[in-house]
């Protein structure tokens, strides 16, 4: 069985503001990463694809390019039972779809979120 099964895929939800360059990038990089299953959506009412409560629902992981889109799921989602953690990359909008600096910049900002949420540790001795 793969070390990463369906079950035990992490749901990442990626968040910026129109749901044009950095999400989607975000989305599409991890998109045959077999440790997550991904989605990207956009806080603004112009996104291309607007976040919505069921995004929420489904991601066990929500990360937001900049603070401002994790301040702005809170206001507007201030009557959810419960929100999943968000995560600040601080990416500014300065980049296009897939730009290989934007891969670059959201590969650093996630891969250690990624372990830290998985337990991941080379310096851990086996049982």
């Amino acid at each position: 069985m793969n070390e990463f099964d369906q079950s035990a895929r992490l749901r990442l939800l990626f968040v910026c503001s129109r749901n044009q360059w950095r999400s989607p990038t975000g989305e599409q990089f991890y998109r045959t990463d077999p440790r997550v299953e991904v989605r990207s959506a956009g806080v603004s009412t112009s996104a291309k694809r607007r976040l919505n409560a069921a995004d929420l629902a489904w991601a066990d992981l929500v990360l937001v390019m900049e603070r401002s889109h994790r301040s702005r799921i809170i206001e507007q989602f201030r009557d959810a039972d419960s929100l999943p953690p968000i995560e600040s990359l601080d990416i500014p909008d300065d980049y296009q779809f897939m730009d290989p600096e934007l891969v670059e910049l959201i590969r650093g900002a996630v891969e250690p979120l990624l372990a830290k949420r998985q337990g991941e540790s080379v310096d851990d001795p086996a049982p």
